[in-house]
């Protein structure tokens, strides 16, 4: 969430990043309510701006907002959209005429503490909830609204309309977000007991760091203590170290913050466009089951092969890779669309659509869906097999269908001071490599597990969440198992598609008070890997590797034992995957009959 003053980092989400047509026929019939023809033709010439109005809080605070409105007389339809990266932008001002042209009235606003809320100070997410509430009442005592509020973006902008929709405010009558999720515990702070490092500095240390865009400065991923590395960026910032001083999900703490249990409450239509490779696709999926189960039938996800930033709706996806000219996705319709439907009535028919429409990788084609996880899925055990040898892509490293017999256990040296570097995935807002890419020089090294499929002869799909059961046992008193599903071209390049972690302390959940392990013992590890979907093509393999760092995105666990926060000693850890009729460490993969 870095890139947030202009475009899809601004208010829009991925509304204005691309404007292409989809290229392909599939992709036009997959979209087709959402075509240009649909739209609402409603037209202002001029649109009328109210710069720095203060809108009151229940506590008196004031927060302001811009608001951008149709030239002529009467009562309009609302969106709001709150930004802690300032309302100002050119990209903002631009786009939020062009939905006062189209007859609504588009309210802008800092929310409190950043750039021209000033009232008072900022902190990450806390009064995001109430202060949305509060704004849509402020709203509806208007004399240009006619009771009717969407709301209007992404990623942070995404969980401003989340927190706030949990609050139930009964003139709240749609959403639209893109790569947002209601867990702000587990997903944008911690997975599994791993801090999430790689966001949470540069990002909430940094770009969010007092009441204006900050100069992030240096950005030491290294430093020791954890706790400690705002100060190498010049900041020293209050919800950076509180969420290093609260790892537990249940932490009364995380009370009006994180609202992944409180996500059900969300009874109005919300569409959510995501990415296989956010950062917050876990909370995104997890947020479509807890809603559409709590019986609303107009919660609807999109999923592409996109990273969390400025390549969201394009072919590149902001990887190595490029997925095709279908990927290229004019989310702007897609937006404007759905809240013509519901804040106008427009009857475009995106109510009828269904309510998951996934990007099929492999075959990059999009396929429309009526539920998730898919109703379908065989939930299908791939073991680990080996002769003790399976370190680096050359090892002896199998990975079958088949159970495991005797077979001689493998070993690495875990050593936190060389820790596996981050070479893609799930990552946001920083320089670390995002996306999908190339990991054969992963797998070169030493302390990482390969297990791979013989070459396949008949398309396998892949297409739901993953997980991972690994028998394991370390010398250490804490430590991290990680876990790679990995998609193995016939030319031998390996394309990441989704991993997991997990933190041996919190084997038994992150809400459960941490214990560490005995050295040398056997533990069962249920590791969650999130989800994807793909087609591993014939002449394609399937590979899971097996590590136990994933360094700057998640912090290396020192295996000491001692407070992650505060650690600064290190001990190399000497790991042991066992796989055997006794210890069947395997993968369950969600394929999907051809």
């Amino acid at each position: 969430m870095k890139r947030r003053t202009t475009l899809r980092a601004g208010w829009m989400g991925a509304c204005l990043l691309a404007v292409t047509a989809p290229a392909a026929s599939q992709a036009q019939s997959t979209f087709n309510h959402y075509d240009a023809a649909l739209l609402s033709q409603e037209t202002y010439v001029n649109a009328i701006v109210e710069n720095a109005v203060r809108v009151p809080m229940r506590d008196g605070v004031g927060l302001t907002a811009d608001i951008y409105r149709p030239d002529a007389e009467g009562q309009f339809p609302t969106i709001l959209v709150r930004t802690p990266y300032n309302k100002s932008s050119a990209d903002d001002i631009e786009n939020a005429k062009r939905y006062a042209r189209r007859g609504y009235v588009l309210v802008m606003m800092d929310v409190r503490g950043r750039f021209a809320s000033k009232e008072a100070p900022y902190y990450a997410y806390r009064h995001e909830a109430d202060d949305g509430f509060d704004t849509d009442e402020w709203i509806v005592k208007q004399p240009w609204s006619n009771g009717r509020i969407g709301t209007l973006g992404g990623s942070y902008l995404g969980y401003t309309q989340v927190s706030q929709a949990t609050k139930r405010n009964p003139h709240l009558v749609a959403m639209a977000a893109d790569v947002t999720s209601s867990a702000i515990h587990q997903g944008w702070t911690y997975v599994d007991g791993a801090f999430h490092l790689g966001f949470t500095l540069p990002w909430g240390a940094g770009v969010v760091h007092g009441n204006a865009g900050q100069n992030v400065g240096k950005v030491d991923y290294a430093h020791l203590p954890v706790i400690e590395a705002d100060q190498v960026m010049g900041n020293v910032n209050p919800h950076y170290r509180d969420w290093l001083e609260h790892p537990l999900q249940n932490d009364p703490y995380w009370k009006n913050i994180s609202f992944e249990k409180e996500a059900k409450k969300i009874k109005v239509p919300f569409l959510v466009v995501q990415g296989w490779f956010d950062i917050f696709l876990r909370g995104a999926l997890d947020d479509q089951i807890n809603i559409t189960r709590a019986g609303n039938r107009n919660k609807h996800l999109i999923i592409g092969p996109w990273v969390h930033d400025k390549y969201l709706g394009t072919r590149k996806g902001g990887g190595s890779f490029d997925f095709g000219p279908e990927a290229d996705l004019d989310t702007t319709r897609i937006y404007q669309a759905w809240l013509d439907h519901w804040l106008k009535g427009v009857p475009n028919g995106v109510e009828k659509r269904p309510p998951v429409t996934l990007f099929i990788m492999g075959e990059n084609k999009w396929r429309n869906e009526n539920e998730w996880p898919l109703a379908r899925t065989r939930y299908t055990r791939y073991y680990l097999h080996s002769d003790g040898k399976a370190n680096t892509a050359s090892g002896d490293g199998v990975l079958s269908t088949t159970k495991p017999g005797s077979q001689t256990p493998d070993r690495y040296v875990y050593d936190p001071a060389d820790p596996v570097p981050t070479l893609g995935g799930n990552v946001c807002c920083s320089s670390v490599p995002s996306g999908s890419r190339d990991h054969r020089s992963i797998e070169t090294r030493p302390d990482v597990l390969v297990y791979t499929t013989p070459v396949l002869t008949d398309a396998v799909e892949v297409t739901g969440p993953i997980k991972a059961r690994l028998f394991a046992a370390t010398d250490a008193r804490d430590t991290d198992w990680v876990v790679r599903l990995i998609d193995v071209h016939p030319d031998g390049v390996a394309q990441n598609l989704q991993d997991g972690i997990l933190r041996a302390r919190y084997r038994k959940g992150n809400d459960r008070k941490p214990t560490l392990v005995d050295a040398g013992k056997v533990y069962e590890y249920d590791i969650d890997m999130w989800a994807t979907s793909n087609v591993f093509l014939p002449g394609h393999r399937i590979r899971i590797e097996i590590t136990s760092s994933n360094f700057p995105r998640f912090d290396r666990n020192l295996n000491t034992g001692e407070d992650p926060a505060t650690g600064t000693r290190m001990v190399k850890a000497s790991q042991t995957i066992h796989h055997s009729a006794r210890y069947p460490s395997h993968v369950v993969l969600p394929i999907i009959p051809r």
